[in-house]
């Protein structure tokens, strides 16, 4: 097995010393142009962070022991070299883009991701709302471990995509140099991205890199002040209710529909969609089946 770090543990001071300083920051120069921070906001995205900590340590039971599975079929084997790691950071980047696209245009999947989504501000602790339900991006990744990946070395390069997103969570930080602006994943890009307006929907997935979004058509500059938050907000700050409200409105849907084929488009259809509607641009942001249009 591959002796590779913990990133994710290791950056954990550095997320609450960050968090602390962007907090000051706002008490000392605020900004009327930015969210900044509110407290039951923010402990509810601290919660959220926690929880995943928990929840996670029990999804990856069955999820490394299929990884480990495949791993052991292949006959193909990546070894761990100072070479490979960036094509492997390269190649789970790739795949988690589809993952991340996939979660906002998948209704039973953005049932999981919309909790990223939930909150109305936009600041270091929102990087830290994540979900409990987070057994749903594994099956994106198995080309990987097909290839030879170790599920370590996948582990690894998944927790430095994570620990890379975390400062991109912010208002304080402007549009860097314009060849960072169009490689990399950056905090304009990323506000676009959890931004909740007409053209800001489904847009942005990239993790570390931006270029996906540029290649396959997912991309927007930022210009108009994007409105945070879901198209449909959720108005609660109980953690359980926010790791589980789509899920509670799909079983609410799932028993009002009249149909199969009705049932079928609730789950696996955007998460705007309703029954003889025509598909729109986007289907990501809505928080429940009565949102107006399909969101992203």
């Amino acid at each position: 097995m591959p002796n590779l770090p913990d990133v994710v543990l290791w950056s954990i001071p550095a997320f609450v010393l960050l968090t602390v300083v962007e907090m000051v920051s706002y008490r000392l120069h605020p900004d009327e142009d930015a969210a900044g921070y509110e407290a039951k906001d923010a402990a509810t995205s601290i919660g959220m962070g926690l929880g995943s900590l928990f929840f996670d340590l029990m999804w990856k039971i069955p999820i490394v022991a299929i990884y480990t599975a495949v791993y052991e079929l292949t006959p193909l084997r990546v070894p761990v070299l100072w070479w490979t790691i960036p094509l492997m950071l390269l190649a789970q980047d790739f795949f988690y883009y589809w993952s991340h696209r996939g979660h906002h245009v998948i209704r039973i999947l953005w049932a999981c991701h919309v909790v990223h989504h939930s909150s109305r501000r936009f600041n270091l602790s929102t990087a830290l709302r994540q979900p409990w339900t987070g057994a749903t991006s594994w099956p994106f990744y198995l080309p990987m471990i097909a290839l030879g990946v170790h599920p370590a070395a996948l582990a690894f390069c998944s927790s430095a995509n994570l620990v890379y997103q975390f400062w991109i969570h912010t208002e304080r930080i402007d549009r860097l140099p314009r060849p960072f602006e169009y490689v990399l994943n950056t905090p304009s890009h990323h506000r676009v991205h959890h931004a909740s307006q007409g053209g800001y929907l489904d847009r942005n997935f990239g993790g570390i890199l931006i270029l996906w979004d540029r290649m396959f058509g997912s991309w927007v500059g930022e210009t108009d002040k994007p409105v945070f938050g879901l198209t449909k907000n959720i108005e609660t700050y109980n953690p359980l209710r926010v790791a589980t409200h789509e899920y509670a409105a799909i079983a609410r849907d799932l028993r009002a529909a009249t149909s199969w084929r009705e049932r079928a488009g609730r789950v696996f259809r955007g998460p705007g969609w309703q029954p003889g509607a025509t598909p729109g641009p986007a289907a990501g942001k809505a928080a429940g089946p009565a949102a107006p249009e399909p969101a992203a």
